[in-house]
């Protein structure tokens, strides 16, 4: 009861409009939740982005359960990219412990807006790699592809747990290129699939380093379940090319400012 009296509806209403956003465009929603909350609510980076970690992770089961359902998860992808994110999860909750790093606002922020920029770039230019991929993308040989999906799971790993933000547009970038024989449908509940995992455990890591406010959290769950619902009805009705340049340009001059 006591944390329902602290939920803020000017959050729920930031949480509805990023699910919204989410639903229409599927970009994840630590892009736009993180840098919301701390470069327009002023909150600490280290606690934005540990809330968003654990918001994200609510969201993501949901988006597993409707992909795993229509069978578009690549479960044996999902495995080798979590066997270099969650142990380089691990590592960099390690360190961000042993060295009082959840304390230093300047590094989450560098990381973040450097994620940001990132991101954006994967948004403009995704629709020439998917483009490219299906005209010309060939297998790779096992072993590589093998070393080349642990690799991804081991950066995605390191980036999402400094910033909440990766485990969707990066991921899913990176993964069109990997593995060009698999529809983008596919890719993309893959992805979301592997995201659960890494955001749950980056989150209960930041939740022992005291960097979760639960009345935020619930706040933020509070509008956007609703608002992704609604988005996704209205993801069919609405400009794809225009969303996806106006958020990527967003995101850069939120990366630009954390920079």
């Amino acid at each position: 009861m006591e944390l329902l009296g602290q939920i803020n509806p000017l959050y729920s209403v930031s949480g509805a409009l990023v699910g919204l956003l989410i639903g229409m465009t599927g970009v994840g929603g630590g892009s736009l939740m993180t840098p919301l909350l701390i470069l327009i609510f002023g909150m600490a980076p280290a606690t934005a982005v540990g809330t968003d970690l654990l918001y994200g992770s609510v969201t993501k089961m949901c988006g597993t359960a409707v992909h795993s359902k229509g069978q578009r998860v690549q479960w044996k992808v999902v495995g080798q990219l979590a066997a270099g994110s969650l142990p380089a999860t691990a590592v960099t909750l390690w360190a961000m412990a042993s060295f009082g790093l959840q304390k230093t606002g300047t590094l989450f922020a560098t990381v973040l807006g450097v994620a940001l920029l990132l991101t954006a770039l994967s948004m403009v230019f995704r629709p020439k790699i998917l483009d490219y991929t299906r005209k010309h993308g060939r297998p790779m040989r096992p072993q590589l592809r093998l070393a080349l999906t642990v690799l991804t799971g081991l950066v995605l790993g390191c980036v999402v747990t400094l910033s909440s933000v990766g485990a969707g547009a990066l991921g899913v970038t990176v993964l069109l290129l990997l593995y060009p024989e698999l529809p983008p449908a596919r890719l993309v509940g893959t992805d979301i699939a592997h995201a659960v995992p890494l955001t749950l455990l980056a989150g209960i890591g930041h939740w022992v380093l005291g960097g979760v406010d639960w009345a935020l959290l619930v706040s933020l769950l509070l509008g956007s379940v609703p608002g992704v619902l609604i988005g996704s009805h209205l993801s069919a009705k609405m400009p794809e090319t225009l969303l996806r340049l106006t958020l990527a340009a967003v995101l850069v001059v939120a990366g630009a400012r954390l920079l």
